[in-house]
């Protein structure tokens, strides 16, 4: 194996590792987790079901729409997605969900007009203190309790 092929198994591997630690949209976002399985099911769409339980929040659409609360559950592409692309609408109660999904892979969730779920979202999407950052961090401001950072 040569240098080139070790470099990109090295980055591979480090995109994995990133892919890992995203968090799971069941945890950051309960509600729609659960309101995209149930509706998946009701589409007849069993097997996105079942991948929607372990979807991760890879990064939001980045379009800064204060409507959009979409993301990324995989790595954003670099074009169109191509063959094996299909869209399915959700019909929810309210707002908008659309999923892109790919070969079978749920690629990227469309939430629009549920503004309810960006502060959630955004906590997600926070880079966390690297320990030693975190043991220097001097702790919560007085009263500053249950305040948001913010991007």
């Amino acid at each position: 194996m040569d240098q080139e092929d070790r470099d990109r198994n090295r980055a591979q591997e480090q995109e994995l590792d990133r892919a890992r630690a995203a968090p799971l949209v069941r945890d950051a976002l309960p509600a729609l987790a659960a309101e995209l399985v149930r509706l998946l099911e009701e589409e007849g769409e069993r097997e996105l079901s079942i991948c929607a339980h372990d979807l991760r929040i890879i990064e939001d659409c980045g379009c800064g729409d204060d409507f959009c609360q979409s993301f990324y559950t995989e790595r954003r592409p670099t074009g169109p997605y191509g063959p094996g692309h299909r869209n399915v609408p959700l019909f929810a109660d309210r707002g908008y969900l659309i999923l892109d999904v790919v070969h079978g892979r749920i690629m990227f969730v469309e939430v629009l007009d549920r503004p309810e779920l960006r502060p959630a979202l955004t906590a997600a999407l926070a880079p966390s203190p690297t320990p030693a950052r975190a043991a220097a961090s001097p702790g919560p401001v007085a009263g500053a309790e249950g305040e948001h950072p913010g991007p």
